[in-house]
């Protein structure tokens, strides 16, 4: 049975989506959250939700889904016990140290790893199983043929339907180097929403700016019958910032083709489903989706659809033949001028107000935007749909109900095919004048208000001239419903466990490494006491590999293959755990706390760099709990890749073997609104990285690093030159000598 996950941002939308059918909902709290600025839910709240979705046999997977600090561990663990206690039927999380913790903490608290956990490659599925995981939210860049190559260890879950990501989730630091918004703390500013010009040597490849990073948004109501046919799980749709409209809409209609897959989605269903939001539509990588069906370069807000042409404007109306019907309260939106509005006022062909106009029809409104040139106007929001949602009715849950009347007692018993609940009392009594009868007893029974219940089956069993109060009817009617209310929400008592700590020490030598990107980079740190050089390119590798080089692997590998080299720097959890050499792990694993460092140590990680996201007042509450070293290593100057994109920015139309468009020695960047640069680089698989513009310098914070006791330092070199590699290395030296002093 597959099961349909729906996003719910309040209480309002978590009603909605259990009225529209939806199996499971996933929401997130006040805290910890990959949407901080969603409505969330606080603890009051939260208990309700868990209520109300266990009464109508929902499930309820609440998101602890960003990079914990180590500062917040106390209470994230507080959180976590709270849910545990109050039994969510899992939690969505991305911090792979806190998963294992958790696992040990509440191991009856089901884990799913979060799409901000970028799982993409079958050993990442092994390592995520080994850590307690039940089910993973796979990344979104997956193709349906890849996700049935994936074996059945781990309830897989996919994205169908809602906004995408252009980058690889849980690996994009752009919002939060650019506006210090992390989209790994919940906050991303949805830089990728905005215009860029694509550059070549440094000039632009077209004169206008374009929305090169907004993808459509996901729309897989076309192909459901073929995504029953995988092995996923759980088809998930995104939206918890979304209403409550859209999200009960999204899910009825999804609801609709999953319980009949013959069934097709309708011309009105795909008007409402673009009016209510959309930037277009794609099938997205799933199904393999590229170019300009994957990408909305011209702009990147909701389109909803098309509603007419402007025919005349003058200063006080604007003239609009329909295409589609048009209702007051309507929201619309004039392309040409990328204006939109409500249409508060809507008026005939003879100037009279009216509350509703057909396709085919002429109309008037009101021109309080003052537009002034004639072309095609779109519907954004629709008033009768948003209120048709609004007053969706409850849903009943049907419910079986038998009662046997007699001398011996009133037994009632209540089932819904899998709990059951009976209750007696000895309330009968012989009628000495007018016997109840069977109409009343069922009229009493049956009277279940405002309860969720409404019976369908009804027994009974009556004696004859029996008396039973009707007052007593009613009492033994609601003390059977509040039991099985009782029973239908019922979970198992909770048990715990403890954390398993591990014993740390490490080395204290000083060491530096550095990444280059090229030989003319590499030769010169020859020249230096450097410890480690890491090298993406395999052949530059091979070409050094007497010297300190070490083998720097992608954070995207769909297929990891085990490497026949003594050490890596591995870039994503696959690689890491499927090596068996010595291993140390990139910034990429977001790594923010002594859990996940601990994790990564246990499992064979000699150093672990931190996230370049970290603060030093971040730092110095990690390095509490290392008083004998630390693992980890600090980049101190790099330009820091801030997005990995399974999408080419050169070549957006193909990813054939033969492409090789990017494999000249032209340099690609994207330039933003306000002059800034950010490099590119298009790598063998396809896959566009981009770079900050600026590099990250903390060379003014060194002697504090060190203080603390950071002992291991990275320069991450792109496009420097190689008289920029030795002065950056020299600076380094200066202060490493002076430190040295110190000591």
């Amino acid at each position: 049975m597959k099961e349909l996950l729906s996003p719910v941002g309040n209480m309002e939308a978590l009603k909605t989506a259990v009225y529209a059918g939806a199996d499971a909902v996933y929401l997130g709290g006040k805290k910890f959250g990959a949407r901080a600025f969603a409505d969330n839910f606080n603890e009051e709240e939260m208990k309700e939700a868990i209520f109300f979705c266990h009464l109508y046999g929902v499930k309820i997977y609440v998101t602890v889904n960003i990079m914990v600090y180590e500062s917040e561990l106390s209470d994230v663990l507080d959180y976590l016990k709270f849910l545990y206690e109050n039994h969510v039927d899992a939690v969505i999380m991305a911090d792979l140290g806190l998963m294992e913790v958790t696992h040990q903490k509440f191991p009856n608290l089901e884990i799913h790893a979060s799409t901000q956990a970028h799982t993409h490659n079958i050993a990442q599925i092994s390592f995520l199983k080994k850590l307690g995981v039940k089910r993973v939210v796979l990344a979104r860049e997956l193709s349906l043929q890849e996700i049935e190559k994936f074996p059945n260890d781990l309830e897989l879950e996919v994205f169908i339907h809602g906004a995408l990501c252009i980058s690889y989730s849980g690996q994009c630091l752009f919002s939060s180097f650019l506006l210090n918004r992390s989209g790994n703390r919940g906050e991303c500013a949805q830089i990728c929403r905005l215009p860029f010009r694509l550059l070549k040597n440094g000039k632009p490849v077209l004169e206008k700016e374009s929305y090169l990073l907004s993808t459509k948004d996901l729309n897989t109501t076309y192909r459901v019958s073929e995504l029953l046919q995988s092995k996923i799980s759980s088809f998930k749709i995104e939206g918890r910032m979304k209403s409550p409209a859209y999200v009960g809409y999204i899910t009825k209609m999804y609801r609709r083709l999953i319980d009949d897959s013959s069934l097709k989605v309708t011309k009105q269903e795909e008007q409402n489903t673009a009016v209510l939001f959309s930037r277009g539509f794609t099938e997205g990588a799933l199904f393999q989706a590229v170019g300009k069906d994957f990408i909305h370069s011209k702009t990147s807000n909701h389109q909803g659809i098309y509603l007419g042409d402007i025919e005349g404007i003058t200063f006080q109306k604007i003239k609009i033949r329909l295409k589609i019907d048009l209702n007051q309260e309507d929201g619309i939106r004039f392309v040409n001028e990328d204006k939109g509005m409500i249409v508060n006022f809507l008026y005939n062909e003879k100037g009279l107000l009216i509350s509703h106009a057909k396709a085919g029809e002429t109309v008037f409104v009101s021109n309080k935007l003052g537009i002034q040139k004639k072309g095609i106007v779109m519907k954004t929001l629709d008033h009768s749909l948003e209120l048709e949602m609004q007053n969706m009715s409850a849903s009943k849950i049907f419910i079986d109900m038998q009662a046997k009347v007699n001398l011996d007692g009133f037994r009632l018993s209540l089932s819904d095919g899998i709990c059951q609940v009976t209750m007696w009392e000895q309330i009968v009594y012989p009628a000495k004048q007018c016997p109840v009868s069977e109409d009343v007893i069922r009229k009493q029974l049956c009277k279940l208000g405002n309860t969720p219940f409404q019976v369908r089956n009804f027994e009974l069993e009556l004696d004859s001239n029996l008396y039973v109060n009707i007052k007593d009817v009613n009492d033994i009617r609601r003390k059977a419903v509040e039991a099985f209310t009782a029973k239908r929400v019922y979970r198992p008592a909770v048990q715990f466990g403890n954390i398993v700590e591990i014993s740390r020490k490490f080395d204290k030598k000083m060491a530096l490494f550095a990444t280059v990107r090229n030989e003319e980079q590499l030769q010169v740190l020859l020249h230096y006491p450097v410890d480690g050089i890491y090298v993406e390119d395999v052949s530059l590798y091979q070409k050094y590999a007497n010297y300190p080089v070490i083998l720097r692997t992608n954070r995207v590998n769909h297929h990891v293959n085990i490497l026949n080299v003594p050490e890596i720097l591995a870039g994503e959890s696959g690689t890491f755990s499927k090596f068996k050499g010595v291993k140390y792990t990139d910034y990429y694993f977001n790594v923010a706390n002594h859990f996940t460092a601990d994790l990564l140590v246990k499992n064979g990680a000699s150093r672990v760099t931190l996230s370049p996201e970290l603060s030093f007042d971040n730092i110095t509450d990690l390095l509490q709990h290392y008083s004998e070293g630390n693992p980890f290593e600090l980049i101190l100057y790099g330009k820091i890749e801030v997005m990995v994109l399974n999408h080419c920015l050169v070549n957006p139309n193909g990813k054939s073997k033969e492409c090789r468009m990017c494999r000249t020695k032209d340099h690609y960047a994207l330039q933003d609104r306000n002059g800034a640069i950010y490099p590119l680089i298009m790598d063998n698989s396809h896959l566009t990285h981009i770079f900050y513009h600026r590099p990250l310098n903390l060379f003014s914070d060194f002697f504090r690093y060190w203080d603390l006791g950071i002992r291991k330092f990275r320069f991450e070199f792109l496009d420097e030159s190689s008289d920029e590699v030795e002065k950056i290395v020299n600076q380094f030296l200066v202060l490493y000598n002076d430190a040295v002093k110190r000591m």
